[in-house]
């Protein structure tokens, strides 16, 4: 049970991504780069405890890791979990641009028949 493999890492992701606070406490960190827990629920109309439960479902998807210093929780982005989600939009891209090219080659072998 303690197994995951990576089908379910990115339902895990995806999962965490599907709130748009979640979403946008992580664009936050991605941009600004290590934040405090009490700066990132400045930002928010909600309790820091909250912020904290998002925070910590992101931790779980493996999306942000925390450091402490002392009493400081540092929140930071994990860049590699969120690589996994664009691998995974770069097989859909590819899947699709197969599709479009049987169908180009398709349409250009009916539109040579009709000539």
């Amino acid at each position: 049970m303690g197994e995951y493999n990576e089908d379910d890492h990115l339902s895990e992701v995806l999962k965490a991504v599907s709130d748009g606070t979640r979403r946008s406490l992580l664009t936050a960190l991605v941009q600004e780069g290590p934040t405090r827990v009490t700066d990132l629920a400045d930002r928010y109309d909600m309790s820091l405890n909250a912020v904290s439960k998002h925070i910590k479902v992101l931790e779980k998807a493996g999306l942000v890791t925390r450091k402490t210093l002392g009493r400081v929780h540092l929140i930071e982005a994990e860049l590699a979990r969120i690589q996994m989600v664009d691998d995974w939009f770069k097989k859909l891209r590819s899947i699709w641009d197969i599709r479009l090219e049987f169908l180009s080659e398709a349409l250009q072998e009916r539109n040579d028949d009709d000539e």
